[in-house]
C-alpha cells in the first residue's frame, strides 16, 4: 500500500508545524512507526491514542507565549518524523507543567511524550545549550541554580538565612554521589561540551 501524504507547510498554525516559519513540504510515501514504538518504549505509551484535538496545544502555557505546539510535535512523531522532532528547539520550550497532561480527553500525557522525545533527542545529540549548562553546572556544583557568588550567600546571611541553602550544595559528599551516578549512568557523556566536527 502507497500511503502518500503531502504536507504543506503555510504561515499559519498548522498541526504539522512547530515553528511559525515557512516550511518546504514534506513528503511521506508511508509513516516509518519505529519511532512511535521508540518513544512508547521510553516514556510516552499512549502517544497513538492522540486523535489531534488540539486541547493541549490550547491550554499551553508556554505555546501562548511562543511558538510552541505540542499537538505539532506529538503529530511529527506520530507521521515518524523523527529527524524533525528531535532536532527541533520548540521541544525544549515545554515547562513540564502537566497542563496539557491534566486536559487531555484521551490519556495520552502529552508532556510524558515530550519528556521521551526529549531523552531521545538527548540520547542522539540534540539538546538546546541552556538545558546542557544547567546540567553542566548540577554536575559541577550539586545544584542546577547554585549560589556561587559571594554576594548571593552575603545577601542569604542578610535577611537570616544560612549562606549556602540546604541542598546538595552543601556537601562535598553528595556533589560526589551526584557526578558518580552521573557517570555511571553516562549522562555526564551526554550533557558535555561538543567538539566541533
Amino acid at each position: 500500500m502507497n500511503l502518500r501524504l503531502k504536507i504543506k507547510a503555510s504561515s499559519c498554525r498548522c498541526p504539522i508545524l512547530t515553528s511559525i516559519d515557512e516550511k518546504p513540504a514534506i513528503e511521506i510515501d508511508v509513516p516509518d512507526d519505529s519511532f512511535v514504538q521508540m518513544i512508547k518504549k521510553t516514556g510516552g505509551p499512549n502517544i497513538q491514542s492522540c486523535f489531534q484535538c488540539g486541547t493541549c496545544s490550547g491550554s499551553c502555557p508556554a505555546g501562548a507565549r511562543t511558538n510552541y505546539l505540542v499537538r505539532g510535535i506529538i503529530r511529527k512523531a506520530l507521521l515518524g518524523l523523527k529527524k524533525q522532532c528531535i532536532s527541533s528547539k520548540e521541544l525544549w520550550y515545554c515547562t513540564t507543567c502537566y497542563t496539557c497532561t491534566d486536559r487531555c480527553p484521551q490519556d495520552v500525557k502529552p508532556t510524558d511524550v515530550i519528556k521521551a522525545i526529549r531523552n531521545i533527542a538527548v540520547a542522539e545529540g540534540y539538546m538546546l545549550e541552556p538545558h546542557q549548562k544547567t546540567a553542566q553546572k548540577v554536575l559541577e556544583a550539586g545544584h542546577a541554580v547554585p549560589l556561587d557568588k559571594d554576594s548571593w550567600q552575603d545577601l542569604r546571611e542578610k535577611v537570616g538565612l544560612e549562606r549556602v541553602p540546604p541542598n546538595a550544595s552543601r556537601y562535598a559528599e553528595a556533589i560526589e554521589e551526584i557526578r558518580k551516578i552521573a557517570k555511571k549512568t553516562g549522562f555526564d557523556k551526554l550533557v558535555e561540551d561538543k567538539k566541533e566536527k
